[in-house]
């Protein structure tokens, strides 16, 4: 095992299966740094690796015909990419920002996502899309966002939101691998986090939910940075008695509901904790799965901590109001217990 920051993980896994397998080609803004191929190995501008570093050296590494550096133009950074992979290569797109999916959306709602379906299981799209989400950068409403509940409703997408280095690792490996479209989220502010990560290449499947605290008075569900702000509140309520759960379901789609409702079933309690949206999102899902398949096995009713139903603000002030802060989560939690 070795020490990886998340983000050092992220491009460990695209190098490892970039050097297994010739097919996978990287595609993005600025992912050889903003210099289309044209700048000088080991310049400034060839180190750049996209806005936050991502796939510095990748281009030095396997060159400008797997590496490809693109215009500002995510339709046709998602286009190029599906017709890669419906033509037999392994594309990982860079979006750098999810929140520009929407002007690429038709091709993947439309396209990569009904491949399969439409020509009987026959044929194949398997493609990654990687961008950020998250807020806490002051990077106001329009790169601040985490849409993965909206990918979530596009059957034949598989859509990841990895919370540790080990899990991006493990799951981006996995998603280069898989046979279908996979939109992988990760969340800025855990690019500097650091845990160990096994230096071989592994994967980790998709729709298995990873418990990083057990408990058994309250059940906590929650993603990428959501996670570690649970994992404090659990480790605090530990010292007054209250044994918290910690459930991080990894992917949204799939989902392990299995999971899920064990841990609920269990405890009898659960506080979901959803940085995507106040209205109908992956909080609202999961409300709705609980209710439907373990509504007798509550002993309270389920509290959901999302952000308000706004953008996200540009002043550091109301952002840091706007996401859901460990100070509201564990007072959730122990709303909760009171019932």
């Amino acid at each position: 095992m070795a020490i990886r920051t998340y983000r050092e993980a992220v491009k460990e896994a695209l190098a490892q299966e970039m050097a297994l397998d010739d097919r996978v080609v990287l595609i993005g803004e600025d992912v050889c740094g903003g210099q289309a191929g044209t700048a000088e190995v080991g310049s400034k501008g060839e180190a750049f690796g996209g806005v936050l570093g991502v796939t510095k050296g990748l281009w030095t590494e396997f060159g400008s015909a797997r590496v490809i550096d693109t215009p500002i133009t995510e339709s046709a950074i998602i286009g190029m990419a599906a017709g890669a992979a419906m033509t037999g290569l392994r594309p990982v797109a860079e979006l750098m920002f999810m929140d520009f999916f929407g002007v690429c959306h038709d091709m993947l709602y439309n396209q990569a996502a009904k491949f399969r379906y439409m020509f009987g299981g026959k044929a194949k799209a398997p493609m990654v899309v990687r961008g950020m989400i998250g807020a806490g950068f002051s990077a106001a409403a329009q790169h601040s966002q985490s849409p993965y509940h909206i990918f979530a409703t596009t059957p034949g997408l598989k859509v990841v939101v990895p919370s540790t280095p080990y899990d991006v690792k493990g799951l981006l490996i996995q998603a280069i691998r898989d046979d279908d479209p996979v939109v992988f989220c990760e969340h800025k502010a855990l690019y500097d986090i650091k845990g160990e990560v096994p230096e071989e290449p592994y994967t980790i499947p998709f729709g298995v939910a990873n418990y990083t605290r057990e408990g058994t008075d309250v059940t906590i569900i929650a993603l990428a940075a959501m996670v570690h702000k649970a994992n404090q509140v659990a480790d605090k309520l530990a010292a007054e008695g209250i044994s918290v759960e910690v459930v991080d379901p990894r992917t949204v789609s799939p989902l392990d509901e299995d999971g899920i409702l064990e841990s609920v079933t269990s405890t009898g309690r659960v506080v979901i904790v959803d940085e995507s949206a106040a209205r109908l999102g992956f909080a609202h899902d999961l409300a709705a799965l609980i209710a439907t398949k373990a509504f007798y096995q509550l002993k309270a009713p389920i509290i959901m901590v999302t952000p308000p139903h706004t953008p996200v603000p540009f002043s550091p002030v109301l952002e840091q109001a706007w996401i859901p802060s460990v100070d509201r989560i564990e007072a959730a939690v122990r709303k909760v217990m009171e019932a």
